[in-house]
């Protein structure tokens, strides 16, 4: 009897452990799931088969119209104007606008403390394939209310990662096939694409600077479908941003061999660009840290130098975010100054940080003298084409309206509006251009002249010191600049 007890207490133990290992197992995958957007079974009806979202997505919400600064409908712009020519071109032409599809549509306003907390009425709690197809046409009738004619993706947000590599490609072939009939029905279509190196975790120590050749051959079978569905498309770019691609610590990072290799990554990516004829521009998006304590692309001028150094720079251009500048230790406005002068500005992540934390918040531009300086970049530029003004922007975690997604894209619209219209106004009056040509005058002259055109020796320009003297002080007005660029707000 006793013996019996024993067996039967130990078959009991052997059952609940079993449980357990199930249940870890169950949990682990659900995570990875979550995490890198892997398909599961979408939601039943009682007859077995997946229901189909029926009517429009934003019902009760119009398509959003121009009103003028005076209307109090938070569902209108206000300074946007998309048909009204500023400088000779439509503001719509100027600004190109976009929506940042993972932050849109796959945003949860899930943070390291909290639960998501977005529960938008057409998902179904799965991210199967079924699923991603809904949320591509909640994604264009959202585009069609804005009045948005671009959008932008990573290829695991549109569509759900598969078991196998040939299983990921196959939901994505599925999804933009629909994303495609939706566009010529539309007339909308694709700024960039991309892809999404940095989620899953094989990806946890880079993915083209990754010590593992496995992971970084996945990589570039990825990056090698991205690019040709992005074409597929008809995208007008192709973007990189390496948010694994850095180290945590110098003592296990061999750092010339992840350059090396990242740079060998990009020319493998420039060379399958020519093989399939796509004729984006390439684009590199600088960010100095955040998952990794140093990414190798940590601002402009170092990405700039990197693709130098690689004999790559005519073949990229830069994707600039403004988060990521400020996080860099700069303003945006550096750092599109600086991708400017050396023709290298591609296209700008449209968002702003919080000055009072330390984290990427990537929140919607809100900041008018800011959007003022941006505009005045984007207006000596020529403009943003092929690229454009993407909101890499999500909404905060307590708004969890479904009128809150539009209102949050009104006002950077209108935020970027109203700085291109101060922008304009600016360089038309001349006020500003006129105090900076002040301050370089002296250049103007012969000497000036010659220094500029690399003609005059360290000797001849000694001989004018001993001939002048000591250099008189002349004001730099910063305090007048500020007060004849806030005028302009």
């Amino acid at each position: 009897m006793l013996a019996t007890m024993k067996t039967a207490r130990l078959l009991l133990l052997l059952f609940f452990f079993c449980l357990c290992l199930l249940h870890v197992a169950v949990s682990e995958d659900e995570i990875i799931a979550d995490r890198t957007c892997r398909a599961e079974p979408g939601l039943e009806s009682d007859f077995g088969i997946q229901k189909e979202w029926e009517g429009e997505f934003f019902p009760g919400i119009p398509k959003i119209k121009y009103e003028g600064p005076l209307s109090k409908n938070p569902l209108a712009f206000k300074w946007y104007n998309a048909e009204e020519e500023i400088l000779g071109k439509k503001m719509k032409d100027w600004l190109r606008f976009s929506v940042a599809f993972w932050h849109t549509f796959r945003g949860s306003g899930a943070d390291p403390f909290g639960a998501p907390t977005k529960n938008w009425p057409w998902e179904d709690g799965t991210n199967s394939l079924a699923m991603a197809l809904r949320r591509m046409k909640a994604n264009f009738e959202f585009l069609t209310k804005l009045g948005v004619e671009l959008w932008c993706f990573h290829d695991r947000d549109i569509a759900p990662d598969g078991k196998t590599l040939m299983e990921s490609n196959a939901n994505l072939d599925a999804v933009v096939a629909l994303a495609k009939q939706l566009q010529e029905e539309t007339g909308i279509h694709t700024l960039w694409g991309t892809a999404q190196l940095f989620m899953h975790p094989r990806y946890m120590h880079g993915a083209s600077t990754s010590p593992d050749v496995h992971v970084y051959a996945y990589a570039a079978a990825q990056v090698k479908k991205a690019m040709e569905v992005t074409h597929e498309l008809g995208g007008e770019n192709f973007v990189f941003w390496g948010g694994r691609e850095g180290y945590q610590t110098l003592l296990n990072t061999d750092l010339k061999k992840e350059l090396d290799h990242m740079a060998k990554f990009l020319q493998a990516a420039v060379n399958w660009k020519k093989t399939i004829g796509f004729n984006g521009t390439l684009l590199i998006e600088p960010k100095p840290q955040e998952p990794t304590k140093h990414q190798y692309d940590w601002d402009a001028a170092t990405t700039m130098g990197f693709l130098q150094r690689y004999g790559l720079a005519g073949e990229f251009k830069l994707n600039i975010e403004c988060n990521h500048a400020t996080l860099s230790g700069h303003s945006c406005h550096h750092e599109l100054e600086m991708t400017r002068i050396y023709g290298m500005l591609g296209n700008i992540d449209a968002n702003s940080g919080d000055a009072q934390t330390g984290w990427d918040t990537d929140q919607f531009p809100t900041d008018i003298g800011e959007a003022t300086l941006i505009m005045l970049t984007v207006i000596k530029n020529g403009g943003l084409a092929p690229g454009g003004f993407n909101f890499d922007a999500k909404l905060r975690r307590e708004s969890v309206d479904v009128e809150d997604l539009f209102i949050a894209h009104i006002s950077g619209m209108d935020t970027l509006a109203r700085g291109l219209r101060n922008a304009a106004k600016l360089l038309q009056d001349g006020i500003m251009s006129e105090l900076v040509a002040k301050r370089y005058e002296t250049f103007n002259s012969k000497l000036g002249a010659l220094i500029e055109e690399g003609e005059v020796s360290f000797e001849e320009l000694e001989k004018k010191v001993h001939e002048w003297g000591e250099p008189p002080l002349s004001s730099g007005k910063q305090e007048l600049a500020e007060m004849i660029f806030q005028s302009y707000l």
